[in-house]
């Protein structure tokens, strides 16, 4: 049981990701913009790309080529930081609203229909334990990106199982 832990946890967002694109799509939307759009609601305007590129957890070029498809679209809005000319900072437009609200709405529902049969008290349970295996992930990115990939190497054959 143990053992399939790491592949539900990593099948999980792939579904998730697979529903809302199925339900977004007849708002003229892909997967890349609507998490683009709700990313910059969530994170709130006026935050650089490269903030924005982190939290989403994607390239900049990438990113970048999405904001200008956004753009185009008259959903963003790309602006000169005051500080730093080479930067720039990403606003929503009015136009956004509206379909950010439709996205809110069709993610709630979502995850309404996925967490059915969990009582709140089951949620709230569920949302400690990622909590905790979250923060041990990022402790334990940290503590890799720390340690040379050749000494990560060795540590590994040694204590691998026969």
């Amino acid at each position: 049981m143990a053992s399939s832990i790491g592949f539900r946890l990593a099948r999980l967002p792939h579904l998730w990701r697979s529903i809302l694109d199925r339900r977004l799509a007849p708002l003229g939307l892909t997967q890349t913009r609507w998490v683009t759009l709700y990313h910059i609601w969530r994170l709130g305007e006026g935050h650089p790309q490269c903030d924005l590129a982190r939290v989403i957890g994607v390239e900049a070029p990438s990113l970048v080529r999405t904001l200008g498809q956004l753009e185009e679209q008259g959903l963003v809005e790309r602006r000169a930081c005051d500080s730093d000319r080479r930067s720039k900072r990403i606003f929503l437009t009015p136009d956004a609203m509206p379909l950010l609200e439709q996205i809110d709405s069709v993610a709630k529902e979502a995850r309404t229909e996925m967490l059915a049969g969990l009582s709140d008290e089951n949620i709230e349970q569920l949302d400690e334990w990622l909590t905790i295996i979250e923060s041990n992930g990022l402790a334990i990115q940290a503590r890799d990106q720390e340690t040379p990939p050749e000494t990560q190497a060795s540590s590994m054959a040694s204590s691998t199982p026969a």
